[in-house]
């Protein structure tokens, strides 16, 4: 589609279309993003579904809240790639879409008559991502990975936990969700290389090597001072003031004060201004060197008021600060409903949700409205005439012989 021919308004993938063989979280996560910004997103499944829908422990009408969380904005298809038609039917949908991301076991796309190279030499501006836990090449190619897998395998998860405590795996799955938007980072490159070249390109995403690049300048530190980190706790290797502290309440305060000027101001701040004439404390260097020092005297004085005193007193001052919020207190910040990063969904049939929202903002644009995620299959007869151009005899035909999974008839939430 050329630019004079989208919408006022549009979204900036409007006109490109994805065709999802994903499952679980980082490829779906990943193809969210790109429905997110526009683009028609086709999701292919399997005729018992993305194994997401059927994750405990919570859900809304048949599927789970994991996978509603991860699927809005986008159209299910269900077909059973085992059938020789349902091969034929999604390598149709392939050539006829700008872009193709699937996780599946290296190899195993191309068992399934969908071999990128083949592909590419009928359609040459198609983008294609493999998404998988090692790459499509190396010793561990063959292995099954997961997120917490790759926190293990990556290093990340050795400088997770309290400071002399045991490993733990972040609390938020950042092996999946990086994955995920290194993929939508790659595809869009891709596409935008293509505008300019008219071919596309093969992308081989990896887990662990996103997990890898993002131990930035932990990496270094190893890598330049021969140090091995052991696990961070709540305070930063490099800055004494940068760090969780306990509050009067019991509710931990997070602090960022990484400067001189910042640090003065919060040992005013805390009625600790004395410490400001200790040498060992002059300057970072010194208050990193004498930190065992320095922090139980923090930590005394943070004990004297509640969380809510100190972080007003801290931004008086412009010292970044918050309150280490449990999920209920982030998802109704003032600042989290303002920037509407709560999203209410409705399916049309009863069901209501709120999932996590869109963080990416246009500026002087209206946000754009938002799709429930679909049911399984519930999109099969429209996406074939629309995007194929089949007829319903030839689709009905599908449906009879199994290789189309007829969509359920929506649960009423009433």
């Amino acid at each position: 589609m050329s630019k004079d021919e989208r919408a006022p308004g549009a979204q900036p993938l409007c006109g490109i279309r994805v065709l999802d063989l994903t499952q679980f979280l980082s490829g779906p996560y990943a193809t969210q993003i790109l429905a997110d910004l526009g683009a028609e997103v086709i999701k292919v499944e399997p005729h018992g579904g993305d194994s997401a829908r059927a994750i405990p422990p919570y859900f809304v009408g048949t599927d789970s809240a994991y996978y509603l969380s991860v699927n809005r904005n986008k159209k299910s298809v269900a077909v059973d790639m085992k059938h020789a038609q349902g091969k034929a039917l999604v390598r149709e949908l392939a050539l006829k879409s700008d872009a193709v991301i699937e996780n599946f076991r290296p190899g195993v796309a191309a068992k399934l008559g969908l071999d990128y190279a083949e592909l590419a030499a009928v359609h040459p501006g198609l983008v294609w991502c493999s998404l998988s836990g090692f790459g499509q090449d190396g010793p561990y190619r063959e292995l099954p990975a997961y997120d917490m897998i790759v926190q293990a395998l990556s290093g990340g998860m050795s400088l997770t936990g309290e400071s002399g405590g045991l490993p733990v795996r972040s609390g938020v799955p950042i092996g999946d969700l990086a994955a995920g938007m290194f993929s939508v980072i790659a595809m869009q490159a891709a596409l935008l290389a293509r505008v300019h070249t008219g071919r596309g390109r093969q992308i081989d995403i990896s887990m662990l090597d996103c997990q890898v690049s993002m131990l930035t300048y932990q990496a270094a530190y190893h890598l330049i001072a021969g140090v091995v980190p052991g696990t961070q706790g709540r305070a930063h290797d490099s800055f004494t003031t940068y760090r969780t502290f306990v509050a009067g309440d019991g509710v931990n305060v997070c602090v960022c004060a990484n400067t001189d000027r910042m640090w003065e101001d919060m040992a005013r701040a805390l009625g600790v201004g004395h410490l400001l004439d200790d040498p060992r404390f002059k300057d970072n260097a010194g208050r990193h060197r004498h930190r065992e020092t320095l922090v139980p005297l923090l930590d005394q004085a943070f004990l004297a008021q509640p969380a809510a005193h100190w972080v007003e007193q801290f931004r008086a001052r412009g010292i970044p600060v918050g309150s280490v919020n449990t999920l209920d207190r982030a998802l109704t910040d003032t600042q989290v409903v303002h920037r509407q990063m709560v999203l209410p969904l409705e399916d049309g049939h009863g069901h209501r949700i709120r999932v996590a929202g869109n963080p990416i903002k246009f500026v002087g644009e209206q946000a754009p409205a938002h799709h429930y995620p679909p049911g399984l299959g519930e999109h099969s007869a429209a996406v074939l005439a629309e995007v194929l151009d089949w007829d319903a005899e030839r689709i009905d035909a599908l449906f009879a012989c199994g290789v189309l999974k007829a969509p359920a008839a929506p649960a009423s939430a009433g």
